[in-house]
């Protein structure tokens, strides 16, 4: 099975970033998150932020953010008609009926373009639609027992990410490894 990270490595750029300035468009009132949002996505790009820390200082502003949409999964159909355009070309040319996405974007947004690209299963955050509440955050180490969860006797082939820091228990696990850089695949493993 191939297994890829979505950010940066199949999608060009941060689909949470996308997604957050798509609701700024609708409820401006979120203006006033994008200096936490650009610093909480700069230390998480340097691996200079724990998922612990990214839960206690971030979680209630994230709960905020979810428990004020009204219907995301309307609006995850709505995103994707204008940023699919992102998904780097490369990928239908390697895709497999049993890839993988595995991701610290949420579930819920994520369904639709998968739905879309003939992608079966992703793993994600998941966050309750209701409350806001962040019921699992599927980044760095955390990535692997999600992953697991849901295929306990999976074994990856290959495995694509944009940051190896990032995804290293995931590279681990994988017989192959590669760096997606822009449009370019690296081997690494």
């Amino acid at each position: 099975m191939n297994v890829y990270d979505f950010d940066n490595t199949i999608y060009k750029g941060e689909s949470v970033l996308h997604f957050f300035f798509f609701y700024i468009k609708k409820t401006p009132y979120l203006l006033k998150y994008i200096p936490k949002v650009f610093y909480a996505l700069f230390k998480y790009k340097l691996g200079k932020i724990t998922v612990e820390q990214a839960l206690r200082d971030y979680a209630p502003f994230v709960e905020d953010y979810f428990r004020n949409i009204k219907d995301i999964r309307a609006d995850a159909v709505t995103f994707w008609d204008s940023h699919q355009k992102n998904i780097k070309p490369f990928y239908k040319d390697i895709q497999r009926e049993d890839d993988v996405i595995v991701t610290a974007s949420p579930e819920c947004t994520m369904e639709e373009i998968c739905r879309r690209l003939g992608i079966k299963h992703c793993v994600g955050s998941i966050i309750d639609e209701k409350t806001g509440r962040i019921e699992r955050l599927c980044m760095r180490s955390r990535k692997v027992p999600a992953f697991l969860e849901a295929f306990p006797d999976a074994h990856i082939e290959n495995f694509y990410t944009d940051s190896p820091k990032n995804d290293a228990s995931l590279i681990a696990m994988a017989k192959n490894a590669y760096r997606v850089k822009g449009d370019k695949i690296i081997k690494i493993k």
